[in-house]
């Protein structure tokens, strides 16, 4: 029952996501290999220059990634699959057990996120999502799914494994534990209910990976990839 729940999660996350995308590509693939190499050669470098983001651009990236739309839509959503399989059921349902999941999934999330940009800060790591300089759905996708753990460091902006990035979305599942969720739940639970978000974190990625359209697009004017981040010079259009 719960991995049917993990994939439905998925499923109602990321179908909408990866779908478009991969026919998209698909056709990409077909032009260019109907164009031949020439026209790859004939195109010019990336300037991948690396620019570390200031402090007032991580500031107002973690006020929107802790408290904007986004955690408040997941939460919502959240909560609303939490109430359809009454869980936990000590909150029982109606609008003050939605209540009462809506805040804790919010919770959580924020919860997460400040450690994450909390850790980082510590760390002195870039926690921002960078697009991939590659092309085609694989590696691009596959650059979404490792950018979950890790982080730029340094003034050229490596990718490092992230201490914080790996923690993060277990400090929210533990506090929840321990807070004020019902006393049957342990640690065990926290560890389960922290891959859920490690899960919501793989999928945000992917999204700001593949939805982006440049600096006119819907996901650009609500802040995010780098239009929430630092600027990132050669990136796939």
């Amino acid at each position: 029952m719960k991995m049917r729940r993990v994939a439905l999660l998925w499923l109602a996350t990321g179908s909408p996501v990866v779908l478009p995308v991969l026919a998209e590509a698909q056709a990409l693939t077909d032009s260019e290999d109907s164009s031949g190499s020439v026209a790859s050669t004939a195109t010019a470098p990336p300037d991948l220059t690396y620019t570390r983001p200031t402090e007032k651009t991580k500031i107002l990236n973690y006020l929107f990634d802790a408290y904007g739309p986004y955690p408040a839509a997941g939460a919502a959503f959240a909560a609303g699959i939490s109430q359809a399989h009454d869980t936990p059921p000590e909150w029982k349902q109606g609008a003050r057990g939605y209540s009462k999941r809506f805040g804790s999934d919010f919770g959580i999330a924020a919860i997460s996120t400040t450690t994450r940009y909390g850790l980082a800060e510590a760390f002195r790591e870039d926690t921002l999502y960078y697009r991939c300089e590659c092309r085609g759905v694989l590696p691009r996708l596959r650059h979404a799914v490792i950018s979950t753990l890790t982080a730029r460091r340094g003034q050229d902006g490596h990718r490092a494994f992230s201490f914080p990035a790996l923690v993060a979305p277990y400090a929210g599942s533990m506090t929840a534990v321990y807070a004020w969720y019902p006393g049957r739940y342990s640690g065990k639970d926290a560890l389960r209910m922290g891959n859920y978000t490690m899960l919501g974190y793989v999928g945000g990625n992917v999204a700001l990976e593949f939805l982006y359209r440049g600096p006119q697009s819907l996901l650009h004017r609500m802040q995010l990839n780098n239009g929430r981040g630092a600027s990132n010079p050669g990136v796939n259009p």
